[in-house]
């Protein structure tokens, strides 16, 4: 398993009977976590100093209870970007702190390619992803299907002081305007892919990843530049495998592409790791 690195802004207090227990900033929250099937030392909602809780309904989704006042928006930073975060609906933030151990990876080969690159970032949601590309010199194509998340990622680009000209902002189903990138043949040295395990484009467009990933990672194949850098699958979706999305990757990109697969997960203060999905990644030229 990989774990995130270099944060001081965020860490997991402690986990269990399906929640964790984890400080923002200055914030503390409690969330539920479907991987967090194990005993909690002690309750975890007898811990002082919890601002919010996040509850679940028991006719689907949930809502926040706040123990203390939170400002509706505020900031917390790794390696000096910084990103906004919101309490929102179905116990979201706005930002997975695990996915730091990709913007990493993705950082060291953008600076180390000794060219210019462009990245392609679908389902980018609030775009922590394309902040880190930006900041290590790519520009970046950022899809989303939800307007309110793609203006997210460009305040996240002002926040974190970086030029707003390497970021390109698209409101539309991935899918689709891929299939318009290739027929415009556009082409991209390096694609992320960070998929919902559900989710409807702007359209309505359905998308559901077991049955659209192989298709979409084919799409994507096709709209590498020929020197390609690097892609990256992530899924949240418990029970798919890291070798099945290794496989995924193999089967959609071209011969020579160097494949790995792993967990991804946060270290956490009582000394567990706490797994929060896996991560395929190919990368061309031994890099």
């Amino acid at each position: 398993m990989r774990i995130a690195p270099d944060w001081k802004d965020y860490s997991v207090i402690a986990t269990g009977d399906g929640e964790k227990l984890e400080r923002w900033g200055k914030y503390v929250l409690l969330r539920p976590d479907p991987q967090v099937i194990w005993r909690a030392a002690k309750p975890l909602r007898s811990y002082e100093g919890i601002d919010a809780v996040y509850e679940r309904s028991s006719s689907g989704g949930g809502r926040w209870i706040y123990r203390s006042e939170i400002p509706e928006e505020f900031t917390i930073g790794w390696r000096g970007l910084r990103f906004k975060l919101k309490l929102m609906g179905f116990k979201h933030t706005g930002l997975f702190p695990e996915q730091a151990v990709n913007w990493d990876r993705m950082s060291r080969l953008i600076r180390g390619a000794g060219r210019e690159i462009s990245v392609l970032n679908l389902f980018g949601y609030t775009g922590a992803a394309s902040v880190a590309c930006v900041a290590a010199g790519a520009h970046v194509c950022h899809v989303d299907g939800a307007k309110a998340m793609v203006e997210r990622a460009g305040e996240n680009v002002r926040l974190s002081g970086l030029d707003g000209s390497r970021m390109r902002y698209i409101v539309d189903d991935c899918f689709k305007f891929t299939q318009r990138e290739l027929r415009r043949g556009r082409k991209y040295d390096a694609v992320i892919l960070d998929p919902p395990s559900f989710g409807r484009g702007p359209g309505g467009e359905k998308w559901k990843i077991e049955e659209g990933i192989s298709d979409l990672a084919e799409l994507v194949a096709k709209v590498l530049s020929d020197e390609p850098l690097f892609v990256c699958l992530n899924s949240y979706t418990t029970g798919l495998q890291p070798g099945v999305m290794a496989n995924i990757l193999r089967l959609a990109l071209p011969r020579g592409a160097e494949i790995d697969s792993d967990e991804i997960g946060l270290a956490t203060e009582e000394g567990l790791v706490l797994p929060q999905g896996c991560t395929a990644f190919a990368t061309f030229g031994g890099k």
